[in-house]
């Protein structure tokens, strides 16, 4: 009901911005660690659960035939729409629980960085409902990219870096981008795939706005913009930054191989899905050996 495997794309930004707090700080505070992955998880079930409500409620899930295990959502609501009320129920003790972790933390971080911590919370919470629940509909009103984006890089970044008492330094701002962009790759390769249904139900994403071609350059540039990220990592974090460039493993064994899929199919769905498995293998394994390299650094 939470899509669970999909919690890697914010525990790995959690992950990546506690360790490079700790590089930063040369000190690590275990309980703030431990209540920012509670916020962290809390708001990312809230997202995918409401994300199956309204995509349910609105139309989209239903006319979706091509709904695989990188896009499309759950599908327990269409087989078990008696469900709904649990839904709405886990959704908002996600939430709750998320809550509960923030108000925690407030009292283990400086009072500097309060503002900080409850801004992102209650951007986060915005943007758990909001990404596809009505009014805003972020994701059917073209700021999906967008909020993907700022949710699973900067903000989860910066909220990592936060419970562990730093606030904006640059080598923080650095490291933002790439999460970020790991997961709106998955985004932008679910939309090819879901085009049909997006368009039917009023959700205009990239594809959907744009076209297919545009869409499939779009995630080859965000893949390649990753792969610069975490070169200028390497090169202006304190040293060592070469233990970071482990992540770029995956773009040269697997990304060839997707990006071709992607580029040559990108208007065939069923082809697209070969793509997209690797995209999201792709991603975990990046975040893997981020958080390696992440942790190499320290060790080093």
């Amino acid at each position: 009901m939470i899509r669970a495997p999909f919690l890697s794309s914010i525990i790995a930004p959690l992950l990546a911005g506690t360790l490079l707090a700790i590089s930063i700080n040369e000190g690590f505070h275990l309980i703030n660690f431990l209540l920012v992955l509670v916020i962290g998880i809390g708001l990312h079930a809230a997202v995918n659960v409401y994300n199956d409500i309204y995509d349910t409620i609105q139309g989209t899930d239903k006319v979706n035939v091509h709904r695989n295990e990188a896009s499309g959502g759950s599908g327990i609501l269409q087989d078990h729409p008696e469900m709904m009320g649990r839904m709405f129920t886990l959704a908002r003790t996600s939430l709750v629980v998320a809550l509960a972790g923030t108000v925690a933390l407030t009292f283990f971080i400086d009072r500097a960085l309060w503002p900080h911590l409850w801004f992102l919370y209650l951007l986060s919470a915005f943007f758990s409902k909001y990404y596809t629940a009505p009014p805003a509909k972020l994701a059917y009103r073209g700021l999906g990219e967008v909020s993907v984006w700022f949710a699973f890089g900067p903000m989860a970044i910066m909220i990592a870096s936060v419970s562990q008492q730093i606030g904006f330094h640059p080598q923080v701002v650095l490291l933002m981008p790439a999460t970020g962009l790991s997961t709106l790759s998955i985004l932008l390769v679910g939309q090819l795939i879901d085009l049909d249904a997006d368009r039917a139900g009023g959700k205009h994403g990239v594809a959907s706005r744009l076209g297919t071609c545009k869409a499939a350059w779009i995630y080859l540039f965000v893949q390649l913009a990753i792969v610069a990220n975490i070169i200028l990592l390497a090169i202006f974090l304190p040293a060592p930054g070469w233990p970071l460039l482990f992540s770029l493993i995956p773009y040269l064994l697997l990304f060839p191989k997707a990006a071709s899929i992607i580029m040559k199919n990108h208007d065939t769905a069923d082809i697209v899905k070969k793509g997209a498995k690797l995209t999201v293998l792709i991603h975990v394994t990046f975040s893997l050996l981020l958080i390696l390299g992440m942790g190499l650094r320290i060790l080093l």
